[in-house]
């Protein structure tokens, strides 16, 4: 027997018990007659004592040891006389009576504690020993209570997980596709899937009225902290439902995870459209943790002879709250910060509300009193307020507007990681426009339905056409996002033309969905929810790749298995891909 306990079991009322435990050797301490070692497992760390007035070859042994080595004892439980309030064991040590080394260990290259002296780098090349710290296990236990917590609720509503394929067929629409391919079909390529989207929607039309799935999904993308090339997402789709219902249920979803993981009452989500959320915040996914809500600023600002306002199409700004003390190197390092190329705004100008009531803006030439304290009441400005303004473009403004809102909050410690401020933003674009296609491309996909009212206006103003979509946003961070289906074949291929394919390219592409429709397709939508990126969220933490087992680097590899790599003429002979 290995052991008969675990390292983070035993308390005082294991008193006197004879045990047997296994682990790794945390650190050790040589004090005199005493040696004390810490034994560690993925339950905790228990406190070993080997005295020499008891066996002093046992302690030389034991002194022996280094960290990381994997070791079995036999003990007695005994009462320890300097406690460790710290540690679920800290009230109890065992007194070491046999000592087995299971398998010695080298040298570690990185500190296994909390707070490790390994970079990313060296960190994730030896990722078997970093999930041996506590933050990285405790992410991935979070993950899989989450996984769990999932299922049952999803199960109580009776949906049915079904797994769905992972080899599939390339679709142009959507992001750039991981291809695989086919020995038996040469010249033939599958497809990792982005989504299991058509066969989840198949699956409608089979009769599954309620599916999900924890799936595995591939983006053939450029990363950064909320990307990963393979994913997990929470998949759902339902059927003869409306997007009530839907926003209905996975509300519920969301608010049961939070009571049950976190023990927080997330009360009702609000809901906003897309076109107040770009009004207000310049964000699709704003974060409401804060106000600094966006004011528009045209009928004030222009015409009073300020070339940067006059030739704007939009003046808009915000007002960060009590700190009109900011100094002047503050707000040099502000406008600094939209300059840079990532943001690539022109300049920014300001209005100081002094703490006696005097107005100061970096426009005062073109302003007079009077209109400063319009410019003010705009924004229901108060003593010892700043008003940030921008003025360009009106898309671009805004977004970059979003960038110095979030980043203003970021100084003033309001972007908490532990309050939650989830939000719905609905009506969403059906079509975006691609300056480089130049053409309309699905905002979501091309199976989104438009909002009936709106579907007139495909012809004549594609643009306007709104959607049945809609995101779940928490913290700035887009969480979900799902929509109404269209189910009817007249209007998917309706779809389909308004994005540029002919009537055949259609059938080749998604011959298969349409002629499905005419089978009896019921009415559907669905949701899907980034579940790295919603662990990432419950963890408080940036980077999904923290609540992954085994993520890539930021250049899509594995360093720990050095992968990708090449693989031989031979195999790519047998793929029928030519030999350079």
């Amino acid at each position: 027997m290995h052991r008969t306990h675990t390292c983070g079991e035993l308390t005082l009322a294991d008193l006197g018990k004879t045990v047997v435990l296994s682990g790794w050797v945390q650190k050790s301490r040589d004090l005199g007659g005493m040696t004390f070692i810490d034994v560690r497992d993925r339950y905790g760390v228990t406190q070993l004592v080997f005295d020499t007035a008891d066996d002093e070859t046992l302690r030389s042994k034991a002194r022996e040891l280094g960290r990381e080595y994997v070791i079995k004892v036999t003990g007695r439980v005994i009462e320890r006389e300097s406690k460790n309030p710290k540690l679920a064991t800290g009230e109890i040590e065992i007194k070491v009576s046999s000592l087995d080394v299971l398998n010695a260990a080298k040298l570690p290259p990185f500190t296994i504690e909390d707070d490790t002296d390994g970079g990313d780098d060296l960190r994730m090349k030896y990722r078997y020993l970093d999930l041996r710290r506590n933050p990285v296990r405790n992410n991935l236990v979070l993950r899989h209570r989450l996984a769990q917590e999932t299922r049952k609720y999803l199960d109580l509503q009776h949906f049915l997980e079904v797994e769905t394929p992972v080899l599939i067929k390339s679709t142009p629409e959507g992001a750039r596709d991981f291809v695989v391919p086919s020995r038996m079909n040469p010249g033939e390529f599958y497809a990792l899937p982005q989504s299991p989207q058509t066969f989840k929607q198949l699956l409608m039309v089979s009769g599954f009225d309620r599916y999900f799935q924890l799936v595995k999904c591939f983006r053939d993308e450029d990363l950064r902290a909320d990307r990963q090339p393979e994913f997990t997402q929470i998949d759902c789709e339902m059927a003869f439902v409306e997007q009530e219902d839907i926003l209905n249920l996975f509300e519920g979803l969301v608010k049961h995870l939070f009571k049950t993981v976190k023990g927080i009452d997330l009360g009702e989500v609000p809901r906003m459209t897309y076109d107040q959320a770009m009004r207000l915040y310049g964000s699709d996914k704003p974060d409401l943790r804060f106000g600094m809500p966006f004011v528009e600023l045209n009928d004030i600002l222009k015409g009073a002879g300020f070339p940067v306002f006059d030739n704007a199409e939009l003046v808009v700004g915000i007002n960060a709250v009590g700190c009109a003390s900011y100094t002047r190197k503050q707000l040099d390092a502000l406008t600094d910060f939209i300059k840079r190329p990532q943001i690539g705004a022109t300049g920014l100008i300001y209005l100081r509300y002094n703490e006696n009531g005097s107005l100061k803006s970096s426009a005062d030439k073109f302003y007079g009193s009077e209109q400063l304290q319009q410019w003010a009441q705009a924004f229901g400005a108060k003593p010892g307020d700043l008003l940030l303004v921008m003025a360009g473009q009106t898309d671009k403004v805004r977004k970059q507007l979003n960038e110095l809102r979030l980043e203003v909050a970021a100084q003033l410690g309001l972007r908490d990681k532990n309050n939650y401020a989830p939000l719905w933003v609905v009506d969403f674009p059906l079509l975006e426009w691609d300056e480089a296609s130049g053409r309309y491309h699905a905002m979501h996909h091309p199976f989104t339905s438009p909002k009936p009212e709106d579907i007139p206006l495909l012809d004549s103003r594609p643009g306007d056409v709104r959607a049945n979509a809609y995101d779940l946003v928490i913290n700035g961070t887009e969480i979900g996002g799902g929509s109404i289906r269209i189910h009817d074949r007249e209007l998917q291929s309706l779809m389909f033309k308004h994005l540029g394919f002919t009537p055949e390219e259609a059938q080749k592409q998604f011959g298969f969905l349409l002629d499905a429709f005419t089978y009896g397709a019921p009415p559907h939508g669905g949701i899907a929810f980034g579940f790295d990126r919603l662990v990432a969220i419950f963890a408080g933490i940036d980077s999904i790749r923290d609540v992954i087992a085994f993520p890539k680097n930021n250049s899509g590899k594995d360093v720990m298995i050095d992968s990708p790599a090449p693989i031989s003429d031979e195999q790519l002979a047998e793929l029928s891909i030519a030999v350079k």
